[in-house]
C-alpha cells in the first residue's frame, strides 16, 4: 500500500456493506485527494489430517480473494479513475486489519458499513467498540440502507 498518500482503507468482500463502504470510501477519496486501499482477509487456515487437500483448499480460497480484490479494484477504478491498492492476507479479520492500520501509517480512516438491519457487523461492534480508543487512525462508519443518491450526495 502507498504510503506517499492519505488512504481510506476498505475491508472488501461480497456483501452489501462492503459494497456500500467501498463506494464511500472511493468517492471521498476522489473528493479530498486520497487513496483507496482495498483489504481482503481469508480465513485462517483449518488443519486437516491430509496435507494436500489442505494445500488445494487454501489456493483456491486465494485464487477466490484474488478475484473478489481484482473485482473490486476495478469498482474503485471506474468510480475514481485510479487503482486502488490491494492486499491479501490470511488470519482473523480484526487482527489482520488493525496490523494493517498499525504498519501503514499513510491511513487515515478505516471505512466500513453497519448491516443494514439488525447488530452491526463484526467489524463494525469491534472497531467502534473496545478497540475504538486504540486505533492510529479514523474509524468512519457508513449505514448499510443508506441509499447510493444519498451516499453520493454526503461524499
Amino acid at each position: 500500500m502507498n504510503d506517499a498518500a492519505e488512504t481510506f482503507l476498505v475491508v472488501v468482500d461480497d456483501t452489501a456493506e462492503s459494497a456500500k463502504a467501498l463506494r464511500f470510501a472511493a468517492l471521498r477519496a476522489q473528493h479530498t485527494g486520497a487513496q483507496v486501499a482495498l483489504l481482503h482477509v481469508l480465513k485462517p487456515s483449518q488443519f486437516l489430517q491430509w496435507g494436500g487437500v489442505q494445500k488445494d483448499m487454501e489456493a483456491e480460497a486465494e485464487d477466490i480473494g484474488r478475484a473478489v480484490l481484482a473485482a473490486k479494484a476495478a469498482e474503485v477504478e471506474a468510480l475514481t479513475g485510479v487503482r486502488p491498492g490491494v492486499r491479501l492476507t490470511r488470519g482473523r479479520a480484526t487482527e489482520a486489519v488493525m496490523d494493517v492500520l498499525k504498519s501503514d501509517r499513510s491511513i487515515r480512516a478505516l471505512v466500513l458499513a453497519a448491516a443494514a438491519k439488525g447488530k452491526p457487523g463484526p467489524l463494525v461492534e469491534h472497531f467502534a467498540g473496545d478497540a475504538a480508543g486504540t486505533l492510529p487512525c479514523m474509524v468512519m462508519i457508513v449505514p448499510g440502507g443508506i441509499a447510493d443518491a444519498d451516499l453520493d450526495r454526503l461524499t
